[in-house]
């Protein structure tokens, strides 16, 4: 296992710090399937004593994304497929409105704000920084639900997303697939743009369909990283 040393903020708990922490490290793979958490060793690297690990590791158990074997080890779950479909089905549902009442809208000044994250995401992946290009889909994300007055319903998709925001680290390096997700984004926010909110809902479908419609082929090259 390996994680880097972190100084954390004093001024704020700190298990929602290492919780964040790891949880971004398990979600980028840099903590793959099957890497071991050793308490000792986390205690050490993070500089804060057992509760706060012992409580951010029990928030990762919950979302799936760890399991906990009492008094033995911690280890990083392989990715469940079955976890990720109802993920995505989630996503689509509450996604999809969010794209149709945004296009309904007659408001519509948070467009220049996405289309700017667009131009910025199309930088990254022009650099083949796909780290900040996937921490970029998700704020992207993110800001279509708070556009809506959603927050919370964000919120709630991410805590329930793990197993298939991992499935899409995996996908993302392939040929084409970064350039299909930017152009994805620039065919929603121009049906959301145009008030048309079929073609914006349309639009989103195909964009969260692509990962799922992979599944075979992903799991055929990284068999020790996803089960189902």
């Amino acid at each position: 296992m390996t994680v880097t040393a972190i100084q954390l903020d004093r001024a704020r708990q700190a298990a929602p710090q290492v919780y964040e922490r790891l949880r971004g490290q398990i979600i980028a793979l840099a903590l793959a399937p099957g890497s071991v958490l050793a308490r000792n060793e986390l205690m050490a690297q993070f500089g804060v004593s057992q509760t706060p690990i012992r409580d951010a590791l029990l928030r990762l158990a919950e979302e799936g994304l760890v399991d906990i074997f009492p008094q033995h080890a911690t280890v990083v779950s392989p990715i469940d497929l079955a976890a990720a479909r109802q993920a995505h089905f989630l996503r689509r549902s509450v996604e999809l409105e969010v794209v149709r009442s945004l296009a309904q809208r007659d408001d519509r000044s948070f467009v220049p704000r996405l289309q700017a994250l667009i131009a910025r995401q199309r930088g990254m992946l022009d650099a083949q920084d796909l780290e900040a290009f996937a921490e970029t889909d998700q704020s992207l994300h993110r800001q279509l639900c708070e556009a809506a007055e959603v927050p919370d319903l964000w919120a709630l998709i991410r805590s329930r997303s793990g197993h298939l925001d991992r499935l899409r680290r995996l996908h993302l390096p392939a040929p084409g697939k970064a350039q299909s997700i930017l152009d994805d984004h620039a065919r929603v926010l121009d049906a959301i743009a145009a008030g048309d909110a079929g073609r914006a809902e349309e639009a989103l479908r195909q964009h969260l369909s692509g990962t799922l419609s992979q599944v075979d082929e992903i799991r055929a090259r990284f068999p020790d990283y996803v089960r189902g």
